[in-house]
């Protein structure tokens, strides 16, 4: 398959390299020193799972360049949405399917409001990566989950071609009977996750150990489960539950990416976490006080570091 990866940072980056040593033709998207170094040196994935070089990745940061693909991972921050839906049309043919990979739950509607909510599958990605140095992809954790579907929940062949290559990459791959399901599924836990670590500068470790902070936390994935339910109200039952569950295997080093941001003095995505929760909690009349809170102490680190 030709695969282009719009937005390849860490996870970008950590899929691309598999689906290319797998022998599929892949373009990495990428900008800055990372981009420099993806096109003198290649790409270097060092994870669990097996490390990688590909000293001649494909990398660019010219989408035109491109050609027509036959999948685009969307995989670019949420606040790059528009100005990135844009930019990957010159590699859409007439059946480029192209999933999204944000945080958050709204990025694959803005994006076919954009290039045709017929081309646009949803997509949730549940492992950690980050970008060592320019180049270098660290993977810290044996999983390295890839959820897709159609909106409408039906089977399809594009679909299951694209389970296939992933699966050949060794990447694990899920088709859910609900995509829409699975996407509130990660919000409700990443929403409180994002805001959680980033307010606190702390990994998930201490805020699980401390019993009001745990607490918080726990309120928090409550409040964005109500309100999925209202948005949603089939959503299964037990989210938080399971969630929980699982937040407590996690590494005590784990935080959201958004923390890194903040650190890094860059933009956060905050807006489309908990400035979500509470965005859709006004529009169904559910009550959002934490997240509210949660929303609001961060906004001052939404275009970066404050002057």
């Amino acid at each position: 398959m030709r695969i282009a990866v719009m937005g390849a940072g860490a996870l970008g980056g950590y899929i691309g390299g598999r689906l290319a040593t797998a022998g599929h033709q892949v373009t990495l998207i990428a900008r800055g020193a990372h981009l420099e170094a993806l096109q003198s040196n290649g790409l270097r994935i060092q994870s669990p799972k097996g490390d990688l070089h590909l000293p001649e990745i494909d990398a660019t940061d010219d989408p035109s360049s491109v050609g027509k693909v036959d999948v685009v991972m969307f995989m670019v921050k949420n606040y790059d949405v528009e100005d990135a839906a844009h930019g990957i049309k010159p590699m859409l043919g007439a059946k480029t399917m192209v999933v999204t990979c944000q945080n958050g739950i709204s990025a694959w509607e803005r994006l076919g409001k954009i290039i045709g909510v017929e081309k646009v599958l949803p997509g949730v990605v549940r492992f950690p990566a980050n970008i060592a140095s320019p180049g270098v992809i660290r993977h810290t954790a044996e999983n390295d989950t890839v959820s897709f579907g159609e909106v409408d929940g039906l089977a399809s062949k594009r679909c299951q071609n694209f389970k296939d290559a992933l699966i050949e990459a060794g990447i694990t791959t899920i088709i859910p009977d609900n995509i829409i399901h699975d996407l509130w599924t990660k919000f409700i836990v990443q929403s409180a996750l994002s805001s959680m670590t980033a307010l606190t500068r702390l990994d998930i470790g201490p805020i699980r150990d401390n019993p009001a902070s745990r607490q918080l936390f726990l309120d928090a994935m409550n409040e964005a489960d109500l309100v999925g339910r209202a948005v949603v109200p089939e959503l299964p039952l037990g989210n938080v539950e399971q969630s929980w569950k699982f937040m407590g295997t996690l590494p005590r080093t784990m935080h959201a990416s958004m923390l890194d941001d903040l650190n890094n003095g860059k933009p956060i995505e905050v807006n489309y976490l908990s400035g979500e929760v509470v965005r859709l909690g006004e529009l169904y009349g559910v009550p959002t006080p934490i997240h509210n809170v949660l929303n609001a102490a961060l906004q001052p680190y939404l275009n970066g570091l404050p002057a």
